[in-house]
């Protein structure tokens, strides 16, 4: 259908796989974007949450580009938002269909993962928070595994909603000056990591104080009911 209308952003589209593709597609679709904003929003929000919901590397690219597209702010709000909808879509198919194929590929890393997970069930939402936040997560297997780990949509839609945030504006705010840039490298550089594992440790302080608090608290309840017990004991 998108042939027959318009042929020629038809035969110039395809998802980029390296800067020089992501350039010029982005030329392409801004001046296209001038006279068809809506054609255009509506192909960007549709290839992301197709990449999102198969899990499909590459989102990086699509972040970028949308800060060439959109400017920076909307791009951030599109691409957020974007990543949370195709995400939980993900989760969902996960739910359904994928729960015995990523068990069967993946145990070991499943296994490790329920475990960590029950370790911080206290502090869910923050343990979520980090993992997303945290540089090195691969977040497409943690969105095809929250459903075995029985991780509830909320907290996982609103984890990635906000966890995201600083690594989608790192990209977005780069597809802002897309044309001054030579290499990738600049993006994800040791400086950016550093940063971005600093916000991450950061989600970590919640989740431990409320850990710590807890156990205090089970450790107070234990004490109240043995004194009780060993009272009626001595009755």
């Amino acid at each position: 259908m998108l042939y027959f209308i318009h042929p020629r952003i038809y035969t110039s589209l395809k998802f980029p796989s390296d800067l020089k593709e992501l350039q010029e597609l982005a030329e392409f679709l801004r001046y296209y974007n001038r006279e068809h904003h809506m054609y255009v929003l509506l192909l960007f929000c549709s290839a992301y949450l197709y990449k999102q919901c198969f899990a499909i590397p590459g989102s990086s690219f699509l972040n970028i580009l949308a800060g060439a597209l959109f400017g920076p702010w909307m791009g951030l709000f599109l691409c957020s938002v974007l990543t949370s909808v195709g995400a939980t879509c993900c989760y969902a198919l996960s739910n359904m269909f994928g729960k015995k194929i990523v068990i069967y590929y993946f145990p070991q890393k499943v296994a490790t993962l329920q475990r960590k997970v029950e370790e911080n069930r206290n502090s869910l939402f923050f343990f979520l928070l980090f993992l997303r936040l945290f540089p090195m997560t691969p977040n497409w297997f943690l969105n095809l595994t929250s459903p075995i780990l029985n991780i509830p949509v909320t907290q996982f839609f609103f984890s990635v909603l906000i966890g995201l945030i600083p690594y989608n504006f790192i990209c977005v705010q780069t597809g802002s000056i897309l044309s001054q840039i030579t290499s990738l490298d600049a993006i994800f550089s040791w400086s950016t990591l550093l940063k971005l594992l600093a916000i991450a440790m950061m989600a970590l302080i919640p989740g431990t104080l409320i850990k710590k608090f807890s156990q205090k608290h089970l450790n107070l309840d234990k004490s109240t009911l043995c004194v009780h017990l060993n009272g009626k004991k001595s009755n």
